[in-house]
């Protein structure tokens, strides 16, 4: 390096720009993680970062980012890190920029007013917010509504949307699970940054509970989680707001139709007679609570032998009568292969794991069908039809 002269404070501040925390995915400058930077004369370069939380899970990974961004620079001989922990009153800051007051319930209140007791204001429902709430329903449990709504979002995230995905079946929750993520939320002054696996942000009530823990809850206390799910967590605007629903039409589903009143629903369903009546009930409640079905999905449509045979051990034309019924689409349907509840157990979804495999590619035409073909398609309460 001899003869070359080492960088300046500025050019340093300027090399880390780009450089983003992971979890907050915004420039750790413009964060103010970015604490101290200091150049020797021969080179050595020393950075202090300032992690939002002591225990920071993605620590590495930072230290990983800027260094690399450090030592790229001419001139540069070496580099040490140094970290800090952002204070109470920064993360308030922080929280508040980044994602409103977290103690301004009656503002939250004046700001929307749809039915929210505690006055929080829902983020999908502000003026110009574009993420599109996506309600995956079913009228009975045993369908496979949950994976559905996994591969789905990692469909969409694959086809490059940024996704999110609400685990909205308190009772049973599963998505966790299925979606692999590894770590619990980071908490910021009451912000939660939901984890992250496959391109999802994810959050259920499953990082909360501890593990074979029951959920026994009255119907306000699902209320409220649901409304900090939607109103507490740092979603960013995702392009696509997925929400896991539980079977019937209980509390949850009164509840969302506040929160989400513009969201899509999207019903799954087998091709079990039996099974499309119980789903049909999910598009009626859909109706008096003035939301609109968007679409059918057909699961578990048919199984496929050694032989090469397909096997329709549910029966036929179920989710085709079920779309007839309501006035729309049947956007797919599902074969059950084994790789497909293997996914669900171990974290590892079958349009991660076998992307070529016929499922995959039906989740995949099934999300390319959602993001463009129904993006701005009307369907006028099809529902009602049920009733």
């Amino acid at each position: 390096m001899s003869g070359t002269t080492a960088p300046t404070h500025d050019q340093i501040i300027e090399a880390l720009r780009p450089v983003q925390d992971p979890e907050l995915r915004r420039s750790i400058v413009e964060l103010g993680m970015v604490r101290d930077v200091t150049v020797g004369d021969d080179g050595m370069i020393g950075v202090q970062i300032a992690l939002t939380v002591a225990g920071c899970p993605l620590r590495n990974e930072i230290q990983s980012r800027v260094g690399d961004a450090v030592t790229q620079l001419a001139g540069v001989t070496g580099f040490a890190l140094d970290f800090t922990v952002m204070t109470d009153q920064e993360r308030e800051a922080l929280r508040d920029k980044l994602h409103g007051h977290s103690h301004s319930p009656q503002s939250g209140g004046q700001q929307q007013g749809h039915g929210h007791a505690e006055g929080k204001p829902v983020p999908f429902n502000q003026p110009g917010n574009k993420t599109r709430p996506l309600l995956i329903a079913s009228g009975k449990g045993g369908v496979g509504k949950s994976s559905v709504t996994v591969n789905l979002a990692v469909a969409l995230a694959g086809q490059g949307y940024s996704v999110g995905v609400v685990d909205a079946d308190i009772y049973g929750y599963s998505v966790p699970r299925m979606l692999g993520t590894e770590r619990d939320p980071v908490v910021i002054d009451d912000m939660l940054l939901p984890p992250e696996a496959h391109g999802v942000r994810c959050i259920s009530i499953g990082y909360f509970v501890p593990a074979g823990q029951a959920v026994i809850w009255r119907g306000p206390m699902l209320h409220k989680a649901l409304e900090q799910f939607l109103a507490d967590v740092f979603w960013d605007n995702p392009d696509f707001l997925l929400i896991d629903m539980p079977p019937g039409t209980g509390d949850i589903a009164l509840s969302l139709s506040q929160y989400l009143p513009r969201a899509e629903v999207y019903v799954v369903t087998t091709p079990q007679p039996a099974a499309q009546k119980v789903a049909a009930l999910a598009a009626a409640m859909a109706a008096k609570v003035n939301m609109t079905v968007k679409g059918v999905i057909e699961n578990m449509s048919w199984f496929v032998g050694d032989d090469g045979k397909r096997y329709e051990i549910f029966g036929r034309g179920g989710g085709q009568e079920l779309a007839d019924s309501l006035g729309v689409p049947l956007l797919g349907q599902l074969p059950l292969l084994p790789e497909l509840r293997a996914g669900g157990d171990n974290g590892n979804p079958i349009t991660v794991s076998h992307p070529e495999s016929e499922a995959a590619k039906a989740f995949q035409q099934i999300a390319s069908r959602i993001a463009t073909e129904l993006k701005s398609k009307k369907i006028f309460n099809a529902a009602l039809k049920v009733n």
